[in-house]
């Protein structure tokens, strides 16, 4: 996946997942907002990538800034953290 459709891809999702939908569809398709039954955190596989809201009882500082009221979710894939939606705003990670 292109680094541009990632972001529009990872902004829908970001946007469902905050306004609390119970799906996000992308291209036409109907893809479920999951939950994870022990912490409750809402997520979304797609293509291979797992679009993961941040969970706000983590002691991280992403976690204390969940708890704030900031809206943020990860982009992982092959557990490397890609990509951080941070109240909106997109921030890729890699290492160019």
């Amino acid at each position: 996946m292109q680094m541009e459709e990632l972001k529009e891809i990872g902004i829908k999702i970001f946007t469902a997942i905050f306004n609390d939908e119970a799906n996000v569809e992308i291209d036409g398709i109907e893809y479920p907002i999951n939950k994870f039954a022990s912490s409750g955190v809402r997520y979304v596989d797609l293509f291979g990538y797992k679009f993961i809201e941040q969970n706000r009882n983590k002691p991280s500082q992403w976690g204390q800034r969940a708890r704030e009221g900031f809206n943020i979710m990860w982009v992982i894939k092959d557990r490397r953290y890609l990509v951080r939606i941070d109240d909106g705003e997109y921030i890729e990670l890699q290492k160019r």
